[in-house]
């Protein structure tokens, strides 16, 4: 099964014309798609299924219940399939079953440890604000993005207990919009407080999936991680970013990812 990642486009700003990967089996939106959401619109009709894990600017000036029930029926409208701590199973041409496991996971702040948790979310601070979104008539500051993360946290963790492969699939890939380790921290700004508003600390869960996708950071990254089990985890962002930064160079708009690429050879 080949997959083609997109994220990051910021179609509210960004001139970008989606195009059709022809290898691949299924579109995967990782979020930060555009924040007016009409930029969705440009996958309606798109001849492979599409997958959709919101960023946390789908959900800029509003309040986050009002948008999170926005999105679920805008997803239906264009006939995606939402991934909003949720799991879909679909099988390919040979037969396989790949299980996708997709979920926004906000930050928790907790990247540098919980002794750093307090600068972390003090640099969150200015984050939160650009997107001014509210939850209960209150800001969507530091603290309420936490308790979303931790729930996010509880769901991804629990889902993924169920193992890697089961008698019901036979792979495990999971899509985050945030980053699941500093290892995919942006090179051009380092390990910075602000670095836990982008990357989260779920090392101990990349060993139960054997694709983990992601988003957020405007770079992007290719790598295999191994926790010392023997089978390592193929992390893969394909965000493409702002132009007038420069972001976009590596992006690869038509690029696939095969579910079932040969792992590295461990001895």
């Amino acid at each position: 099964m080949r997959v083609q990642l997109l994220s990051d486009l910021h179609m509210e700003t960004e001139a970008f014309e989606p195009e059709v990967a022809s290898e691949a089996d299924l579109l995967i939106l990782a979020g930060d798609v555009d924040s007016t959401w009409q930029g969705l619109r440009c996958f309606r009709d798109w001849p492979v299924p599409v997958l959709f894990v919101p960023g946390n600017h789908e959900y800029d000036g509003r309040d986050f219940e009002a948008a999170r029930e926005g999105l679920r029926a805008l997803s239906e409208e264009l006939g995606f399939v939402l991934l909003d701590n949720a799991a879909r199973v679909l099988t390919d041409a040979q037969g396989r079953r790949v299980r996708f496991v997709g979920s926004t996971r906000w930050s928790d702040f907790d990247v540098f440890g919980a002794a750093e948790r307090e600068r972390a979310m003090r640099a969150a601070g200015y984050f939160q604000r650009v997107m001014a979104a509210t939850r209960h008539g209150l800001p969507f500051d530091a603290a309420a993005v936490r308790e979303e993360a931790l729930a996010c946290l509880n769901w991804l963790s629990s889902e993924l207990q169920a193992g890697e492969t089961s008698e019901h699939w036979d792979a495990t890939v999971v899509i985050t919009h945030f980053a699941p380790s500093l290892r995919s921290a942006d090179p051009r700004y380092g390990r910075q407080p602000g670095t836990a508003s982008f990357c989260n600390n779920d090392e101990a869960l990349l060993p139960l999936a054997r694709l983990w996708l992601h988003g957020h950071l405007h770079c992007q990254h290719d790598y295999w991680f191994e926790a010392g089990t023997g089978v390592p985890t193929r992390v893969f962002c394909n965000a493409r970013g702002h132009l007038r930064k420069g972001e976009p160079a590596r992006f690869q708009p038509k690029q696939t990812i095969e579910v079932f690429a040969p792992r590295p050879f461990r001895t």
